[in-house]
């Protein structure tokens, strides 16, 4: 595959398969606790010859900033994907931003494919899929992606695949299991062997992260089976990075119970009045995993409210780290400024932000509150299966997979 050039960053050519993956929610102790275990012994091996980092993600630490951020190669300033929703001025409604209309950079897998180059996108869940496939070259023998939410679908895109669960041979997984990651590391391992994309992007669920903490024996069975699968990517030969797209903390006290901050009384009393706005961006369909309780949140004031004496009145608030005005936090976190609030809160490790108790079904939480979103949260694992070379320390970002993975591949083929 030639050499391009996306978001003013340059990707050689290469002859190489490069892939992808992101562990979604895979705080780097999952990993260590796991392998202490003995139960890692592909990731150790790839560890060994290859390159093991912490790296940072975008902030905040959700799915789909992270997500975009690696398929861009960018942070949420450039591409515009700031959360999993948001509130549009223009239009006044609250939305999820899980549609292409708001992704506002090219992605690498759709550069790869206008260049004539073979594309797979495996994401678990189906609101990933829109964003990550945006503008590919879709309908042609070279481009391949799905969603292992709705693996018994056939769409224009699977290249005369009648179903994905009996191309794969795996029945259609439950939504809420450890069984939709699985699907689509084994999907890769397939693809990879039959099908020999040149670039290909894995993206799991975090259900069972949101569930277990590290260590326990259901999160190390799922480490043992990623890393089977893993092995399997790094056999075929193809340039491997593992990363994240977020870590994940427990948020509860020690009765079990979420620990809160309910924002919406503070703005009451601050403001006067109860018009204020408040976003939480970790909102989703899949309300049975956080309960939309993260560690981030914007907040829309009323004109005439006094923002920065506001900001100043969260700063002392017991459970938020940071509270900034929408330039400060835009410029502290590579944020677009037209997609954040008047003021920006992050939680502290602990902690996460709501609105009001009232606005928060958490009857679907069958376990101590785990979530993230905040600055605790942006630790992630980095592995590449090849020795190359890496950002000094501090520096290396989830979002440098990509690059990374092509210097590696450019750098073999050079080697060949």
């Amino acid at each position: 595959m030639r050499g391009f050039r996306v978001n003013e960053r340059d990707y050689p050519a290469c002859s190489v398969p490069m892939v992808v993956v992101c562990l979604d929610g895979c705080e780097p102790e999952y990993l260590e606790k796991a392998s202490a275990a003995g139960l890692t012994p592909s990731l150790d091996s790839i560890s060994a010859k290859g390159v093991s980092r912490t790296a940072l993600c975008a902030m905040p630490s959700f799915t789909n900033p992270n997500n975009m951020s690696i398929a861009t190669g960018r942070p949420p300033s450039v591409h515009g994907i700031c959360g999993n929703y948001f509130y549009d001025q223009e239009s006044g409604w609250e939305v999820m931003m899980d549609d292409a209309e708001f992704l506002r950079a090219p992605t690498i897998f759709q550069m790869v494919s206008w260049i004539g180059g073979r594309v797979a996108v495996i994401t678990a869940k189906d609101k990933l899929l829109a964003l990550l496939g945006s503008r590919l070259n879709v309908g042609n023998e070279r481009t391949i992606r799905f969603s292992a939410e709705r693996a018994r679908a056939t769409t224009q895109d699977l290249n005369g695949i009648d179903s994905v669960d009996r191309w794969l041979g795996m029945p259609q997984p439950e939504t809420y299991s450890a069984e939709l990651s699985e699907f689509v590391l084994a999907a890769g391992v397939k693809l990879l062997r039959e099908w020999k994309p040149d670039v290909m992007y894995l993206t799991t669920t975090d259900y069972i992260q949101h569930k277990f903490e590290p260590g326990h024996p259901v999160a190390n069975a799922f480490c043992a089976m990623c890393d089977e699968y893993i092995g399997m990517l790094d056999s075929r030969g193809a340039v491997v990075v593992v990363t994240a797209d977020h870590g994940m903390k427990p948020k509860h006290g020690s009765d079990g119970g979420p620990s809160v901050v309910f924002v919406q009384d503070f703005l009451n009393q601050w403001t006067g009045h109860d018009s204020a706005r408040v976003i939480l961006p970790i909102t989703d369909p899949y309300i049975a995993h956080h309960g939309s309780l993260g560690s981030f949140a914007t907040i829309y004031l009323e004109p005439g409210d006094n923002v920065r004496k506001i900001v100043s009145n969260f700063r002392s608030v017991s459970g938020i780290k940071v509270a900034e005005t929408r330039k400060a936090a835009a410029a502290k976190f590579d944020l677009p400024p037209d997609r954040i609030g008047d003021i920006v809160l992050i939680a502290e490790e602990r902690m996460t932000i709501g609105i009001s108790e009232k606005s928060h079904d958490l009857s679907m939480l069958d376990a101590p509150l785990r979530s993230h979103g905040g600055l605790s949260e942006q630790q992630v694992p980095f592995i590449v299966n090849r020795a190359v070379e890496m950002p000094e320390e501090g520096l290396l970002r989830n979002y440098d997979a990509f690059q990374i993975a092509a210097s590696a591949a450019s750098r073999e083929a050079t080697d060949a």
